[in-house]
């Protein structure tokens, strides 16, 4: 996630007339018909389109984040911890008796487990499935067998694709966390001792 005001390069309480400036100054030196780079150009023309959008503004000087700018494994860290905080809000506990953050964080310990003993398994059943291919014969006509052979072949590799992504997302969250401590009551930890 780019800091559109660091690209811009304005303070966080400039006015919209100093953002459209710092925009104007930018694309000066980005837009590619004047040697700039592409990339840059549309990056700030996407950040001046937040920073002049209130709610979006709002909404990344609350957060540091925005939905259109952000990169999408920040966004899929964001939807895990989403559903983690559901579990901090259903939870019936007195705030400071416990950890929620630390609870957090070993909910995406034990899913990046999970996922990976899965990966581990779907790869053992490529290897058979390579195996039975291999083994193979087919004397004439249609190959259904193996048509379907490779078709599971085909979703299993996307299955670990998936997986994969999952582990990214959720390592992405869990780094997110880092950034957080929990103050927890000593009253509480002494009555569960």
């Amino acid at each position: 996630m780019i800091d559109p005001y660091e690209f811009l390069g304005i303070a966080r309480d400039a006015d919209d007339e100093r953002i459209r400036a710092a925009y104007r100054q930018k694309a000066k030196s980005t837009h590619p018909d004047s040697g700039g780079n592409a990339e840059d150009f549309l990056m700030g023309q996407q950040a001046s389109e937040m920073l002049l959008d209130p709610e979006r503004r709002k909404f990344f000087d609350e957060t540091g984040y925005d939905l259109q700018l952000a990169d999408p494994l920040e966004l899929q860290g964001l939807l895990v911890i989403e559903k983690l905080v559901n579990d901090i809000v259903l939870d019936d506990r007195e705030p400071g008796s416990f950890d929620p953050i630390s609870g957090m964080r070993q909910k995406l310990i034990e899913e990046i487990a999970k996922s990976r003993f899965q990966i581990r398994e779907m790869h053992a059943h490529v290897l058979r499935l390579e195996n039975h291919l291999i083994r193979l014969e087919k004397r004439s006509g249609p190959d259904v067998l193996g048509y379907m052979l490779r078709g599971r072949l085909a979703a299993i590799a996307k299955l670990i694709s998936e997986s994969e992504a999952k582990i990214a997302a959720t390592e992405r969250a869990e780094q997110m966390l880092d950034a957080y401590s929990y103050i927890v009551d000593t009253a509480a930890e002494d009555e569960e001792e």
